[in-house]
């Protein structure tokens, strides 16, 4: 099924698909892909319709917060782009989704058109199933398409944002309730750092609790400042970080920032890396 959506994005030219990875326990693939403007457009309209074909969410059942079988697109400037232009990509893709395959759009962050909807996780409340009953009040109807769940593919936001690090930690306990407490002490929305967006939830094949991270800013909070951020709070409870992971692709900068940290480098310049050098020319 994953194959059948990447094979969609493959085939549009002028598009490079980058990563993907799935996880059983979120029961979600991350796909990363990149191009120009209206090629990756084009990809992204394409993939949520073929897993508008393949995806019935009457039967999905994961941990992470979900709305939709295209759960949501972020389109991020890159290179040659700006901010702006991705705002206008959005918007002409929600309308897209909306009136060609009837699924209702949801536009957030850079591209909300209503400040209560730039927070991913407000557009998400009540995730699929809440959503049914929830899509036909005033405050909940989608920017774009039915005021109705599509049957099968229910609905999608598509939104602008700089790059995002989906880091995840997890605990050496099977206690769910830890986990959700150190995410609401580091959140943004919980009076945690402004840029974080945590949840805890349980990795059942691995019987780990597990703290899922959006890094939203990682220059404002560091890779390194979380995780001791998540070994504090976890040791109040007297529990052990025992590995962490990150889904999909990440900035080579949070990576160095990272290593520099733990190695107590002293005046450390990114362009000593060796392979930064070869690519620069320098």
């Amino acid at each position: 099924m994953v194959e059948q959506i990447l094979d969609v994005i493959r085939g549009v030219a002028g598009v490079k698909l980058l990563d993907y990875s799935s996880d059983p326990s979120h029961n979600r693939t991350v796909v990363t892909f990149v191009g120009g403007p209206e090629q990756v457009k084009t990809a992204a309209f394409l993939a949520a319709q073929k897993a508008a074909e393949l995806i019935d969410m009457e039967r999905h059942r994961g941990e992470h917060p979900r709305i939709g079988a295209t759960d949501v697109i972020p389109l991020i400037p890159i290179s040659g782009v700006t901010m702006e232009d991705c705002v206008r990509l959005a918007r002409e893709l929600g309308r897209e989704i909306g009136e060609k395959l009837q699924i209702p759009v949801y536009l957030y962050e850079e591209a909300a058109l209503r400040p209560e909807r730039k927070s991913l996780p407000k557009v998400r409340q009540g995730e699929y199933e809440g959503l049914k009953e929830a899509i036909g009040r005033p405050e909940r109807r989608p920017d774009f398409g039915p005021a109705r769940l599509h049957p099968t593919a229910g609905a999608t936001a598509v939104g602008a944002r700089p790059p995002l690090i989906a880091y995840n930690i997890n605990l050496g306990t099977d206690d769910v309730a830890v986990a959700k407490a150190i995410a609401k002490a580091i959140r943004g929305s919980s009076g945690g750092y402004p840029s974080i967006k945590a949840l805890g939830i349980m990795l059942k094949d691995r019987n780990v609790a597990q703290v899922t991270i959006n890094v939203c800013n990682y220059r404002e909070v560091p890779l390194h400042r979380v995780l001791e951020t998540v070994k504090s709070e976890a040791a109040r409870y007297g529990v052990n970080v025992i590995g962490s992971e990150i889904v999909g692709l990440v900035p080579m900068e949070a990576l160095l920032d990272a290593a520099a940290f733990y190695l107590r480098l002293e005046g450390f310049r990114q362009d000593q890396v060796l392979e930064k050098r070869i690519h620069e020319g320098g």
